[in-house]
């Protein structure tokens, strides 16, 4: 296997970034003017890099929330975002960038790192554990349509 690389994202990964928002997050009109946003510094992403290996593997999206679970510092780096092209999953590529992840945050002072997943998302569950994460706790959320 190729090298994986690690670098912060740049104008030219537009199209293959939104691309890959729209594999994990499914299609969404919303996907570009967010990344689009990233570059023009209005969006929530503080931070997002890319991974490569011989071609496009992977990304990390990075904000910073003023609370989360378990957390005892504000503001916290928060992953928004995870994603590892299927080929490319279970070789090292998701554990890169959640520890680029890190550094940028290390970087700027911050103590801690948060991260959430679907109580149904095992393969994330345990992606987490094996990043080092800790579960802190379980939600439900709910929601009620207002007529």
């Amino acid at each position: 296997m190729p090298p994986i690389t690690i670098r912060e994202m740049r104008r030219e990964d537009v199209v293959i970034w939104r691309d890959m928002r729209a594999r994990l997050y499914g299609e969404d009109p919303s996907l570009l003017p967010e990344i689009e946003g990233y570059f023009a510094g209005r969006s929530d992403i503080s931070i997002a890099f890319m991974a490569e290996c011989a071609r496009p593997a992977g990304f990390i999206e990075l904000g910073l929330r003023n609370y989360a679970e378990g957390c005892t510092t504000s503001p916290v780096p928060y992953i928004e975002g995870l994603y590892v092209e299927e080929e490319h999953r279970r070789s090292g590529i998701g554990r890169a960038l959640v520890a680029a992840g890190e550094r940028w945050a290390k970087q700027r002072g911050h103590a801690e790192i948060a991260s959430d997943a679907l109580v149904e998302n095992g393969t994330s569950l345990s992606a987490h554990r094996s990043y080092g994460f800790a579960e802190v706790e379980r939600i439900i959320c709910f929601r009620k349509t207002l007529t």
